[in-house]
């Protein structure tokens, strides 16, 4: 799965006024809605829920918020750059730039899974956090993060 099939040009953001987990969400919700159709309240519930199971903060500054919803035809993704990382509750307790939020449909489990996964090893990426964060254009973001990436296979 290449992220260019879940993430659209225009669900990527550079974020310079957000200074909460909350609001993150709330932006988050709000840009998901207009990809998806679906009400940004029933998005947020989603995100909130997830997060209260425990943090998607994964370390190194990087964030995986996500959530399942009904009325979803596949797993949609939304990426942002903050300008300024917030506190994220984060396993290591660093605060977060890097947040790439996914929803799926319910009942997807192997397309939401391989979606986490692909996100979570592209991220991992040294080279590609390195990119990510050199920039504040959208349309750059979107470039490094669509741009194919060879899978390694450790042995």
């Amino acid at each position: 799965m290449e992220l260019a099939e879940i993430l659209a040009k225009h669900a990527v953001l550079f974020c310079t006024d957000v200074t909460t987990k909350r609001q993150l969400f709330e932006v988050l919700a709000q840009k998901a809605a207009e990809t998806t159709g679906l009400p940004r309240a029933d998005i947020l519930d989603a995100l909130t829920s997830r997060e209260e199971i425990g943090s998607t903060g994964l370390g190194n500054g990087i964030a995986i918020p996500h959530g399942k919803m009904g009325g979803l035809k596949g797993v949609t993704a939304v990426f942002a750059r903050l300008e300024t990382a917030i506190d994220f509750d984060s396993v290591d307790d660093q605060p977060v730039d890097l947040v790439m939020m996914l929803l799926a449909p319910v009942g997807s489990g192997a397309d939401h899974l391989k979606a986490l996964s692909r996100v979570a090893r592209l991220l991992r990426t040294e080279s590609i956090v390195d990119q990510l964060r050199s920039t504040e254009d959208p349309a750059e973001l979107y470039a490094i993060l669509a741009s194919p990436v060879e899978d390694t296979v450790a042995a």
